[in-house]
């Protein structure tokens, strides 16, 4: 379906064999099942200095990941509409590092969810936010196999964007004093807004009008996968904000809107299990 693997990737850490990718994945799950067991009556953890230290850390990758790309893909004079996977030389080599990173890092944010199992904040582990992290891992080793460069290099450089803006807010939000200067949750909220929509569309004229060298398989999976997610998302949102809140539910419950890569979710203003209560 997806023809041969690309040969430039071989060797490099993870990719020749899908079983590690799977089994980390299948660690994930387990991970959460048996956390909540433990955590089910024991009092929360704090982690405080633990979610300033991992979030600094994402900011930071995903700052490298976004300007390396930029880079890579001028030096290499990649083409916006349509890059294909063997034009640039040595340009597509250094993108397919950098989308390698990026490939690596939905491992590490598997600690999101952790983060939030020890926190005991159940209510935010959705089934949205556990597909998203799985998926996106398994989904990423198949876009590193078969088309690690070209065209692919859109929708990490724009993620690797919202994530700079997203993990420092969440690393600010930690500090307590620092809460009062965090004025900007709402722009995050709408560029999360455009990338979700962005990312599919930018994906569906590729696959019908413009496959740009990449096999055809792969596009109409990727444009596939994208749809489930904006499905979830349009159905997350129409539950949350379309449904009319009671008057007591809005005299006792300020709900604000939180972003958690790349999807909005409703909480008591939380950011990585910290709660961010506004001033009476």
């Amino acid at each position: 379906m997806f023809g041969p693997r690309d040969s430039r990737v071989r060797g490099w850490l993870l990719l020749d064999s899908y079983l590690p990718t799977f089994f980390l994945t299948c660690a994930y799950l387990l991970c959460i099942w048996l956390g909540n067991k433990f955590m089910k009556n024991r009092p929360p953890f704090s982690l405080r200095a633990h979610l300033i230290v991992y979030n600094l850390g994402i900011t930071l990758l995903s700052m490298y990941m976004l300007i390396e790309l930029i880079l890579a893909t001028w030096e290499g004079g990649y083409n916006l509409q349509c890059q294909n996977l063997h034009s640039a030389g040595a340009a597509d080599i250094r993108v397919a590092k950098v989308l390698w990173w990026y490939y690596f890092s939905k491992v590490i944010e598997f600690m999101d969810t952790i983060f939030f199992v020890l926190r005991k904040k159940s209510s935010q582990i959705t089934f949205l936010h556990v597909y998203h992290h799985a998926t996106m891992f398994n989904i990423w080793w198949c876009v590193l196999n078969w088309i690690p460069c070209g065209q692919s290099f859109f929708g990490p450089t724009l993620n690797s964007f919202i994530h700079v803006l997203m993990y420092s807010y969440y690393g600010l939000s930690v500090i307590p004093s620092m809460r009062k200067y965090l004025w900007w949750k709402k722009y995050l909220t709408q560029a999360q807004l455009v990338r979700i929509y962005i990312t599919p569309i930018f994906n569906g004229q590729k696959s019908f009008r413009n496959p740009c060298g990449f096999p055809f398989g792969c596009l109409m999976f990727q444009s596939s996968y994208m749809a489930t997610l904006v499905i979830l998302f349009v159905n997350f949102y129409i539950k949350t904000y379309r449904k009319a809140p009671s008057r007591t539910a809005v005299k006792e419950t300020p709900v604000t809107t939180e972003v958690k890569n790349g999807f909005h979710k409703d909480y008591f203003t939380a950011a990585n299990g910290f709660l961010n209560k506004k001033a009476q």
